[in-house]
Protein backbone atom coordinates (compact mmCIF):
# COMPACT_ATOMS: atom_id res chain seq x y z
CA UNK A 1 0.00 0.00 0.00
CA UNK A 2 2.99 2.39 0.96
CA UNK A 3 4.56 2.02 -2.51
CA UNK A 4 1.30 2.75 -4.15
CA UNK A 5 0.70 5.96 -2.07
CA UNK A 6 4.24 6.99 -2.86
CA UNK A 7 3.92 6.19 -6.82
CA UNK A 8 0.40 8.46 -7.18
CA UNK A 9 2.67 11.07 -5.28
CA UNK A 10 5.43 10.96 -7.76
CA UNK A 11 3.19 10.62 -10.55
CA UNK A 12 1.15 13.41 -9.58
CA UNK A 13 4.42 15.46 -8.94
CA UNK A 14 5.57 14.86 -12.52
CA UNK A 15 1.61 15.90 -14.17
CA UNK A 16 2.06 18.92 -12.14
CA UNK A 17 5.42 19.92 -13.73
CA UNK A 18 4.18 18.90 -16.84
CA UNK A 19 1.75 21.36 -17.16
CA UNK A 20 3.63 23.77 -15.65
CA UNK A 21 6.05 23.96 -18.20
CA UNK A 22 3.42 23.69 -21.19
CA UNK A 23 1.55 26.48 -19.32
CA UNK A 24 4.73 28.69 -19.09
CA UNK A 25 5.57 27.70 -23.02
CA UNK A 26 2.30 27.92 -24.20
CA UNK A 27 1.42 31.15 -22.30
CA UNK A 28 1.76 33.97 -25.13
CA UNK A 29 4.70 37.08 -25.00
CA UNK A 30 3.14 40.30 -23.87
CA UNK A 31 5.00 43.05 -25.20
CA UNK A 32 4.36 46.84 -26.21
CA UNK A 33 4.80 46.60 -30.03
CA UNK A 34 3.11 49.77 -31.80
CA UNK A 35 1.75 52.58 -29.70
CA UNK A 36 -1.59 54.05 -30.39
CA UNK A 37 -1.81 56.88 -33.22
CA UNK A 38 -4.33 59.98 -32.23
CA UNK A 39 -6.16 60.62 -35.20
CA UNK A 40 -8.67 63.14 -34.18
CA UNK A 41 -8.21 66.24 -33.62
CA UNK A 42 -5.91 67.44 -35.75
CA UNK A 43 -3.00 69.31 -34.35
CA UNK A 44 -4.43 73.19 -34.48
CA UNK A 45 -7.89 72.10 -33.24
CA UNK A 46 -9.08 75.36 -31.12
CA UNK A 47 -12.04 75.26 -28.60
CA UNK A 48 -13.76 78.41 -26.97
CA UNK A 49 -15.28 76.87 -24.05
CA UNK A 50 -18.57 78.06 -22.89
CA UNK A 51 -20.54 77.83 -19.84
CA UNK A 52 -23.97 77.39 -21.24
CA UNK A 53 -22.63 74.45 -23.55
CA UNK A 54 -21.13 73.00 -20.23
CA UNK A 55 -23.03 69.63 -21.30
CA UNK A 56 -22.38 69.38 -24.61
CA UNK A 57 -19.34 67.58 -26.43
CA UNK A 58 -16.50 69.83 -27.02
CA UNK A 59 -14.28 66.93 -28.83
CA UNK A 60 -14.39 63.32 -29.85
CA UNK A 61 -10.82 62.27 -29.42
CA UNK A 62 -10.08 58.62 -32.16
CA UNK A 63 -6.80 56.93 -32.20
CA UNK A 64 -5.70 53.35 -33.70
CA UNK A 65 -5.12 50.72 -31.06
CA UNK A 66 -2.21 49.72 -29.62
CA UNK A 67 -0.37 46.44 -29.60
CA UNK A 68 0.75 44.68 -26.93
CA UNK A 69 1.40 41.54 -29.07
CA UNK A 70 -1.82 39.57 -27.64
CA UNK A 71 -5.21 39.83 -27.18
CA UNK A 72 -5.24 41.93 -24.10
CA UNK A 73 -7.97 44.36 -22.19
CA UNK A 74 -6.16 47.55 -23.05
CA UNK A 75 -6.85 50.91 -20.97
CA UNK A 76 -6.81 54.24 -23.41
CA UNK A 77 -6.89 57.13 -21.74
CA UNK A 78 -6.66 60.83 -23.25
CA UNK A 79 -4.41 63.60 -21.67
CA UNK A 80 -3.61 67.09 -21.72
CA UNK A 81 -0.89 69.30 -20.66
CA UNK A 82 0.41 73.02 -20.91
CA UNK A 83 2.60 73.25 -23.74
CA UNK A 84 6.15 72.75 -23.45
CA UNK A 85 5.65 70.99 -20.03
CA UNK A 86 6.32 67.70 -21.31
CA UNK A 87 3.09 66.04 -19.72
CA UNK A 88 4.94 66.55 -16.36
CA UNK A 89 1.19 67.31 -14.82
CA UNK A 90 -1.01 65.76 -16.86
CA UNK A 91 -4.73 66.19 -17.22
CA UNK A 92 -6.84 63.04 -18.20
CA UNK A 93 -9.90 64.39 -19.61
CA UNK A 94 -11.52 60.94 -20.57
CA UNK A 95 -10.95 56.74 -20.28
CA UNK A 96 -12.43 54.13 -22.25
CA UNK A 97 -11.48 50.34 -22.09
CA UNK A 98 -10.57 48.72 -25.48
CA UNK A 99 -12.37 51.21 -27.40
CA UNK A 100 -11.10 53.93 -29.88
CA UNK A 101 -12.90 57.01 -28.99
CA UNK A 102 -13.91 58.97 -25.95
CA UNK A 103 -16.34 61.90 -26.21
CA UNK A 104 -15.02 64.97 -23.83
CA UNK A 105 -17.74 67.11 -22.58
CA UNK A 106 -16.62 70.93 -22.89
CA UNK A 107 -17.15 71.12 -18.60
CA UNK A 108 -14.38 68.39 -18.53
CA UNK A 109 -12.60 69.93 -20.93
CA UNK A 110 -12.64 73.61 -18.77
CA UNK A 111 -11.91 71.81 -15.68
CA UNK A 112 -8.69 70.57 -16.96
CA UNK A 113 -7.30 73.86 -18.36
CA UNK A 114 -8.72 75.22 -14.71
CA UNK A 115 -6.64 72.85 -13.00
CA UNK A 116 -3.47 73.75 -15.15
CA UNK A 117 -3.27 77.19 -14.44
CA UNK A 118 -5.16 78.41 -17.77
CA UNK A 119 -6.23 82.30 -17.31
CA UNK A 120 -10.02 82.04 -18.04
CA UNK A 121 -11.63 84.06 -21.50
CA UNK A 122 -7.55 83.81 -22.35
CA UNK A 123 -6.47 81.76 -25.16
CA UNK A 124 -3.89 79.15 -24.25
CA UNK A 125 -1.84 76.20 -26.02
CA UNK A 126 -1.74 72.71 -24.77
CA UNK A 127 -0.58 69.30 -26.00
CA UNK A 128 -2.73 66.25 -25.92
CA UNK A 129 -1.95 62.56 -26.10
CA UNK A 130 -3.64 59.27 -25.62
CA UNK A 131 -1.98 56.46 -23.25
CA UNK A 132 -2.64 53.07 -23.62
CA UNK A 133 -1.89 50.43 -20.49
CA UNK A 134 -2.43 46.78 -19.69
CA UNK A 135 -1.67 44.86 -16.90
CA UNK A 136 1.83 46.19 -15.16
CA UNK A 137 3.35 47.17 -18.15
CA UNK A 138 4.67 50.32 -19.04
CA UNK A 139 2.46 52.52 -20.62
CA UNK A 140 2.53 53.61 -24.42
CA UNK A 141 1.99 56.57 -25.53
CA UNK A 142 0.80 58.37 -29.19
CA UNK A 143 1.84 61.02 -30.98
CA UNK A 144 0.84 64.62 -29.22
CA UNK A 145 -0.66 67.46 -31.17
CA UNK A 146 -1.41 70.68 -30.05
CA UNK A 147 -4.45 72.32 -29.53
CA UNK A 148 -5.75 75.78 -27.92
CA UNK A 149 -8.43 75.94 -25.00
CA UNK A 150 -9.88 79.25 -24.39
CA UNK A 151 -11.64 78.28 -20.48
CA UNK A 152 -14.09 80.22 -18.59
CA UNK A 153 -15.46 80.67 -15.42
CA UNK A 154 -18.75 81.10 -13.69
CA UNK A 155 -16.81 82.91 -10.51
CA UNK A 156 -17.41 86.42 -10.19
CA UNK A 157 -14.87 88.11 -12.55
CA UNK A 158 -12.13 90.15 -11.33
CA UNK A 159 -10.51 92.98 -11.69
CA UNK A 160 -6.82 93.53 -10.71
CA UNK A 161 -4.64 96.59 -8.99
CA UNK A 162 -1.45 96.92 -9.44
CA UNK A 163 0.78 99.71 -8.57
CA UNK A 164 3.84 101.37 -7.50
CA UNK A 165 1.96 101.53 -4.36
CA UNK A 166 1.63 98.36 -3.68
CA UNK A 167 4.80 96.82 -1.13
CA UNK A 168 4.52 100.45 1.04
CA UNK A 169 0.90 99.85 1.66
CA UNK A 170 1.20 95.80 2.55
CA UNK A 171 0.76 93.86 -0.46
CA UNK A 172 3.65 92.11 -2.41
CA UNK A 173 5.37 93.45 -5.31
CA UNK A 174 5.02 96.93 -6.82
CA UNK A 175 3.77 96.63 -10.36
CA UNK A 176 2.86 93.11 -9.77
CA UNK A 177 -0.83 92.06 -10.74
CA UNK A 178 -0.87 88.29 -9.64
CA UNK A 179 -0.20 89.49 -6.16
CA UNK A 180 -2.21 92.76 -5.91
CA UNK A 181 -5.15 93.56 -4.25
CA UNK A 182 -8.61 92.81 -6.75
CA UNK A 183 -12.06 94.39 -7.41
CA UNK A 184 -15.03 91.76 -7.72
CA UNK A 185 -17.82 92.24 -10.41
CA UNK A 186 -21.44 91.64 -8.79
CA UNK A 187 -21.70 88.48 -10.40
CA UNK A 188 -20.74 86.36 -13.31
CA UNK A 189 -21.49 88.37 -16.49
CA UNK A 190 -21.57 91.74 -14.94
CA UNK A 191 -19.35 94.51 -15.27
CA UNK A 192 -19.77 96.55 -11.96
CA UNK A 193 -16.69 96.16 -9.81
CA UNK A 194 -15.70 96.70 -6.09
CA UNK A 195 -13.56 95.89 -3.75
CA UNK A 196 -11.13 97.71 -0.84
CA UNK A 197 -7.15 99.12 -1.34
CA UNK A 198 -4.85 100.54 1.12
CA UNK A 199 -3.00 103.41 -0.43
CA UNK A 200 0.10 104.24 2.46
CA UNK A 201 0.26 107.56 0.42
CA UNK A 202 -0.18 108.97 -2.68
CA UNK A 203 0.86 106.71 -5.92
CA UNK A 204 -0.11 105.63 -9.83
CA UNK A 205 -1.74 102.42 -10.45
CA UNK A 206 -3.85 100.50 -13.22
CA UNK A 207 -6.71 98.25 -13.21
CA UNK A 208 -6.13 94.92 -15.20
CA UNK A 209 -9.10 91.95 -16.45
CA UNK A 210 -6.13 89.60 -15.71
CA UNK A 211 -3.61 88.58 -13.23
CA UNK A 212 -0.60 89.71 -15.44
CA UNK A 213 -0.72 92.57 -17.97
CA UNK A 214 -3.54 91.69 -19.99
CA UNK A 215 -6.62 93.96 -20.52
CA UNK A 216 -5.59 97.21 -18.76
CA UNK A 217 -7.68 100.21 -18.17
CA UNK A 218 -5.70 103.34 -17.30
CA UNK A 219 -6.85 107.04 -17.00
CA UNK A 220 -9.33 108.36 -19.88
CA UNK A 221 -9.93 112.15 -21.27
CA UNK A 222 -11.46 113.09 -18.25
CA UNK A 223 -11.39 112.67 -14.20
CA UNK A 224 -13.61 108.92 -13.09
CA UNK A 225 -13.23 107.84 -16.80
CA UNK A 226 -10.94 104.97 -18.00
CA UNK A 227 -8.95 104.23 -21.08
CA UNK A 228 -7.79 100.49 -22.00
CA UNK A 229 -4.43 102.65 -24.01
CA UNK A 230 -4.65 105.49 -21.11
CA UNK A 231 -1.24 106.57 -18.77
CA UNK A 232 -1.17 105.46 -15.26
CA UNK A 233 -4.05 106.29 -13.15
CA UNK A 234 -3.18 108.42 -9.65
CA UNK A 235 -4.10 108.55 -6.02
CA UNK A 236 -3.44 111.73 -4.67
CA UNK A 237 -3.61 110.93 -0.96
CA UNK A 238 -3.00 107.93 1.32
CA UNK A 239 -6.59 106.33 2.31
CA UNK A 240 -8.23 103.02 2.67
CA UNK A 241 -10.05 103.48 -0.77
CA UNK A 242 -13.28 101.90 -1.69
CA UNK A 243 -12.74 101.69 -5.40
CA UNK A 244 -16.14 101.07 -7.97
CA UNK A 245 -15.49 100.50 -11.44
CA UNK A 246 -17.90 100.04 -14.42
CA UNK A 247 -15.68 98.56 -17.45
CA UNK A 248 -18.59 98.90 -20.11
CA UNK A 249 -18.91 102.71 -18.99
CA UNK A 250 -15.42 102.67 -18.84
CA UNK A 251 -15.81 104.64 -15.40
CA UNK A 252 -14.48 104.69 -11.69
CA UNK A 253 -14.64 106.12 -8.67
CA UNK A 254 -12.43 106.34 -5.42
CA UNK A 255 -14.23 106.43 -1.93
CA UNK A 256 -11.35 107.14 1.40
CA UNK A 257 -13.15 105.53 4.07
CA UNK A 258 -12.08 105.40 7.93
CA UNK A 259 -14.30 102.70 9.79
CA UNK A 260 -15.61 102.35 12.64
CA UNK A 261 -18.31 100.57 15.54
CA UNK A 262 -21.42 102.05 15.86
CA UNK A 263 -24.76 101.06 18.28
CA UNK A 264 -26.24 101.14 21.16
CA UNK A 265 -23.67 98.23 22.51
CA UNK A 266 -20.25 100.69 21.71
CA UNK A 267 -19.79 103.82 23.81
CA UNK A 268 -20.83 105.99 21.18
CA UNK A 269 -24.72 104.51 20.82
CA UNK A 270 -26.26 105.39 17.25
CA UNK A 271 -24.69 109.13 16.89
CA UNK A 272 -20.96 108.54 16.99
CA UNK A 273 -18.82 106.33 15.80
CA UNK A 274 -16.18 104.67 17.70
CA UNK A 275 -12.91 104.42 15.23
CA UNK A 276 -11.09 101.03 14.04
CA UNK A 277 -7.66 101.23 13.18
CA UNK A 278 -6.31 99.59 10.30
CA UNK A 279 -3.49 96.71 10.38
CA UNK A 280 -1.78 96.82 6.53
CA UNK A 281 0.12 93.20 8.01
CA UNK A 282 -3.18 91.58 8.71
CA UNK A 283 -5.43 93.79 6.00
CA UNK A 284 -8.38 94.12 8.54
CA UNK A 285 -9.63 96.82 10.91
CA UNK A 286 -9.41 96.16 14.44
CA UNK A 287 -10.61 97.80 18.23
CA UNK A 288 -10.85 96.43 21.58
CA UNK A 289 -13.63 97.83 23.12
CA UNK A 290 -16.28 97.01 25.88
CA UNK A 291 -20.42 96.41 24.74
CA UNK A 292 -22.76 96.08 26.62
CA UNK A 293 -24.84 92.66 26.84
CA UNK A 294 -28.34 92.62 25.20
CA UNK A 295 -27.78 95.69 22.36
CA UNK A 296 -26.62 95.90 18.88
CA UNK A 297 -24.07 97.12 16.98
CA UNK A 298 -22.81 97.79 13.09
CA UNK A 299 -19.71 98.80 11.16
CA UNK A 300 -20.01 102.09 9.38
CA UNK A 301 -17.18 104.16 7.35
CA UNK A 302 -16.97 107.76 7.67
CA UNK A 303 -18.71 108.03 10.75
CA UNK A 304 -21.90 108.51 8.59
CA UNK A 305 -24.73 106.29 7.54
CA UNK A 306 -23.51 106.28 3.44
CA UNK A 307 -21.55 103.33 3.59
CA UNK A 308 -22.36 100.86 6.48
CA UNK A 309 -22.43 97.17 6.96
CA UNK A 310 -24.18 94.77 9.45
CA UNK A 311 -24.92 91.08 8.95
CA UNK A 312 -28.03 89.59 7.55
CA UNK A 313 -28.58 86.32 8.44
CA UNK A 314 -26.11 86.41 11.20
CA UNK A 315 -23.62 84.06 9.85
CA UNK A 316 -20.38 86.28 10.30
CA UNK A 317 -20.78 87.62 6.78
CA UNK A 318 -21.36 91.31 5.99
CA UNK A 319 -23.56 92.99 3.71
CA UNK A 320 -24.14 96.97 2.78
CA UNK A 321 -27.11 98.05 4.86
CA UNK A 322 -27.55 94.78 7.01
CA UNK A 323 -28.97 93.40 9.89
CA UNK A 324 -27.91 94.78 13.04
CA UNK A 325 -25.60 92.55 14.87
CA UNK A 326 -26.68 91.42 17.97
CA UNK A 327 -23.98 91.46 21.53
CA UNK A 328 -25.07 88.75 23.70
CA UNK A 329 -23.12 88.95 26.70
CA UNK A 330 -21.54 92.42 28.12
CA UNK A 331 -17.64 91.98 28.10
CA UNK A 332 -14.19 93.32 26.69
CA UNK A 333 -14.31 92.51 23.13
CA UNK A 334 -11.57 92.21 20.12
CA UNK A 335 -13.80 93.15 16.94
CA UNK A 336 -12.08 92.77 13.28
CA UNK A 337 -13.52 94.41 10.19
CA UNK A 338 -11.84 92.37 7.03
CA UNK A 339 -12.30 93.59 3.81
CA UNK A 340 -9.61 92.13 2.28
CA UNK A 341 -11.27 89.78 -0.16
CA UNK A 342 -14.15 91.82 -2.35
CA UNK A 343 -17.50 91.15 -2.18
CA UNK A 344 -16.69 88.93 0.92
CA UNK A 345 -16.70 90.97 3.88
CA UNK A 346 -16.40 89.04 7.39
CA UNK A 347 -16.33 89.95 11.05
CA UNK A 348 -14.78 88.79 13.97
CA UNK A 349 -16.34 89.84 17.90
CA UNK A 350 -14.41 87.87 20.31
CA UNK A 351 -14.75 88.04 24.25
CA UNK A 352 -11.10 88.70 25.81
Amino acid sequence: MKNIKRSLIALFAMLAISCNVEDVQDRPVIEGVDSPVLTAPTSGAAYVLKPENATAQAERFTWKSANFSGDVQITYSVEIDKKGNEFKTPQVIGSVVSENQVSVTVETMNKAALALKATPFAPAEFEARVSAVTGNMAPMYSNVIGIVLTPYTTENPKLWVPGGYAEASGYPKDWDPASSPQLSASGFGKVDFEGYVNFAGAGEFKFTSFPEWKGEFGAGATAGTLDPKGANLKMTAAGYYRIEVDTEKLTYKTTATSWGIVGDATSGSWDNSTAMTYDPAAKVWKITAALVGGKEMKFRANNNWDVNMGDTGANGSLEYGGDNIKVAAAGNYTITLDLSSPRNYKYTITKN
